[in-house]
């Protein structure tokens, strides 16, 4: 495992993290299917063994879930690894609903702690906040609070769209900016990445896997059904099959010792300003195949170069 800057924060981090949503389950709805919390731990710890030391996950996965999990098993590990949650969507209420008040923050915090069975997050996160509130300076003061508190070591904010990012960056000095980086989605590359980069912030890139259509274990089925609970369920049909066709034409990154996951993962590595991507990981095998590509040569020019051909072109994806 190669490890990289964790931006001027001074934390050191694996440069491939452990995506916790997927591990929360689906009893609530909006995650990755069914899960076994003995195979989830079995996840983390082998996560763990193979040299991945940033474990990324949010209250709301699972309601809480995921984080009792990651509790439970990092533990006795505390002083070795780097844990990143987030705040915001306020679950207690029964779901769907957004508060990021000063109060509500020093309350979720304190349960995610009780959760984590820890003192302190090495990483708090924003999570999904509206841009009304990213262009107020005053958003960001409960963060620096805690910061200076000693509660947190690290604050940033989880979002979707770049321009989010530069309005952030705008008004104050995260630490840290996660959003969606993969082969499907290169936006990000053209102006937060190297205005993040530029001044010290953190790129936490997640979803490497574009929500599991770059693994390629689509490619074969006809009609894709999703359980309930799966975010992907009520996605619209035609968008998940161009997804798949578009999958397929990535056949050529698959090597004898490369998957079409582990290219997609060199993918996001190859860009300097990451300093980490955090694949969801639900079982131990796939933790051996997503953490296996750090070790792995990089992408070559060629491979590159047709994928930036290819992106030029969209892959052919409708809008989402």
């Amino acid at each position: 495992m190669k490890y990289r800057d964790f931006g001027n924060t001074g934390i050191k981090v694996s440069e491939i993290g452990f995506g916790g949503w997927g591990i929360g389950g689906n009893e609530h709805g909006h995650s990755y299917g069914s899960t076994d919390d003995k195979v989830s731990l079995d996840a983390i710890n082998k996560a763990f063994d193979l040299g991945c030391n940033f474990f990324d996950t949010a209250d709301v996965y699972g309601f809480g879930h995921s984080e009792t999990l990651l509790g439970k098993a990092l533990k006795s590990k505390r002083d070795r690894v780097i844990i990143a949650t987030k705040v915001g969507s306020d679950f207690y209420q029964g779901g769907g609903f957004q508060t990021f008040t000063d109060e509500y923050i020093r309350f979720a915090l304190e349960k995610s702690l009780d959760r984590l069975q820890t003192d302190y997050v090495d990483v708090y996160q924003l999570h999904n906040p509206p841009i009304r509130l990213l262009k107020k300076d005053n958003t960001y003061n409960t963060l620096q609070e805690l910061k200076r508190e000693g509660k947190i070591r690290a604050w940033g904010i989880s979002i979707r769209d770049p321009i989010e990012g530069m309005t952030a960056l705008a008004v104050s000095q995260p630490d840290c900016i996660q959003i969606p980086v993969n082969i499907f989605n290169s936006r990000p590359l053209e102006t937060l990445l190297p205005a993040a980069f530029a001044v010290g912030c953190a790129v936490i890139a997640r979803e490497p896997l574009a929500n599991g259509f770059l693994t390629g274990k689509f490619g074969q089925i006809k009609e894709v059904t999703f359980e309930e609970g799966d975010v992907r369920q009520t996605w619209p049909p035609d968008y998940i099959l161009a997804r798949i066709e578009a999958a397929k034409r990535l056949e050529f990154l698959q090597k004898e010792n490369r998957t079409l996951t582990q290219a997609a993962i060199k993918y996001v590595l190859s860009l300097k300003e990451v300093s980490v991507t955090i694949p969801g990981i639900k079982t131990p095998e796939e933790a051996e195949e997503n953490l296996g590509a750090s070790e792995l040569k990089p992408l070559t020019d060629i491979e590159m170069k047709e994928l930036d051909a290819l992106a030029k072109r969209n892959f052919d994806l409708p809008e989402h």
